[in-house]
């Protein structure tokens, strides 16, 4: 195909497949990252003695981060290159783990969340550069489903995060009654979230040491409000705030759910044994989904898994025990092909816009900053948990909309 203003000159899979495997591996780190947040909120409630709803303030700050540096990420990337973008969103998520460390020692809640901040920061760096960088590396007809088998690797962290949470923040940590022993909860954060932080600075150094090719660029990314006469991308904006929202809300409330319902399990339990069904059923329907959009259109696909959610949270609403607590966890079978196909569908023939595009969608990630505190309200006000998945549940509905027709590429 050649070169137009709308379409970057085709490359073969063999031309970018270092530069794609490096993109890739981004995916994982930003999905620990994501995932951590939940045992962080179980973790916090009884070490700074607050309610669920203020611990559910670590995915504000975490996904404020997002709203607030997704548009001067993609204007950073617009100016210098991609590889620079990915270079200095790894280092914030570095600097922003290592601040684990005197939060700890200091035992500041709000220490806390501006390092959740810094880290989220870092992490709308990458997104910017990650998310637009693999649908156009290979034939735009396969975008999609070359985008979700990236994000698989984002679902090997979902599997990862709650064995690292139930070993290392909550093993040990259960029986908080006296300030020494919540100082050493504090405390437990600190090793993971440093190992963390060495990891990505390793995988910042093997960035700048790979040559990585560049998208052409068909011109300067411009805050062109005109953007939004493309309906199919507004509506990708709004569906993507209601499901973050949701997916940040349900993992963040998952722990607490579990420990309700099920009285006995511990944190370390839920995490260990219960959470980790759910995340793996998120890598699970991830790859389920990519095959399956080799035979069914994605739309369609993102509509019926959107209404199976919705049926999974009414379940979760209204009945008890194993049964709602698995429900639950199967929402995330459900959830897992929603964001890239929505952030797919999105920015389709944009052409020359889809960085500007691109960064509205992840300013959409501000869903999962107001959508999990209201639900931390709801469970707080009712003493009731389980209504708290009612806002998931028409969120869901909402993303069943988008599959069924907000996705239809028209502007006016």
């Amino acid at each position: 195909m050649p070169a137009t203003p709308h379409h970057p000159p085709a490359h073969t899979d063999k031309n970018y497949l270092v530069p794609l495997l490096l993109v890739t591996s981004l995916f994982f780190l930003w999905g620990l990252a994501n995932i951590l947040n939940s045992a962080l909120i179980a973790h916090f409630q009884p070490v700074f003695e607050i309610k669920r709803a203020q611990a559910l303030l670590v995915e504000t700050a975490f996904y404020f981060g997002y709203f607030t540096i997704a548009i001067p990420a993609g204007l950073f990337i617009e100016k210098h290159s991609y590889k620079k973008g990915i270079l200095l969103g790894l280092l914030l998520y570095a600097v922003g783990a290592l601040l684990f460390i005197p939060a700890a020692n200091t035992l500041t809640f709000g220490f806390f969340l501006v390092a959740l901040y810094i880290i989220a920061s870092g992490l709308a760096f990458l997104e910017t550069a990650a998310n637009p960088y693999v649908t156009i590396l290979g034939k735009p007809e396969t975008s999609v489903t070359r985008l979700n088998f990236s994000q698989s690797f984002n679902g090997v962290a979902l599997v990862v995060g709650p064995w690292i949470a139930g070993q290392f923040i909550f093993a040990g940590n259960e029986d908080l009654t006296t300030p020494e022993a919540k100082q050493q909860a504090a405390e437990a954060v600190i090793l993971p979230y440093t190992l963390i932080a060495g990891v990505v600075l390793l995988v910042a150094f093997l960035f700048f040491l790979v040559k990585m090719p560049e998208p052409q660029k068909a011109s300067k990314l411009k805050l062109d409000i005109g953007i939004f006469k493309n309906k199919h991308l507004s509506w990708a904006v709004v569906t993507q705030f209601f499901y973050v929202g949701a997916q940040a809300g349900i993992w963040g409330i998952t722990l607490n759910y579990i420990t309700e319902l099920l009285p006995g399990v511990s944190n370390e339990v839920a995490s260990k044994n219960f959470m980790i069904i759910g995340t793996s059923l998120f890598v699970i329907g991830r790859f389920a989904g990519t095959w399956l959009m080799t035979i069914v259109k994605d739309h369609i696909l993102l509509t019926y898994y959107a209404l199976a959610a919705a049926l999974l949270c009414l379940v979760g609403v209204f009945a008890g025990g194993k049964l709602a607590v698995y429900a639950i966890l199967g929402t995330n079978f459900f959830m897992s092909i929603m964001f890239p196909t929505i952030f797919a569908l999105g920015v389709k023939d944009l052409g020359e816009q889809t960085k500007l595009g691109s960064s509205f969608i992840i300013m959409a990630i501000v869903g999962g900053a107001i959508i999990p505190p209201v639900m931390g309200l709801i469970a707080d006000q009712t003493h009731n948990i389980r209504l708290a998945f009612i806002l998931p549940l028409l969120c869901f509905l909402v993303v069943t909309y988008y599959g069924l027709a907000g996705h239809k590429v028209k502007s006016v």
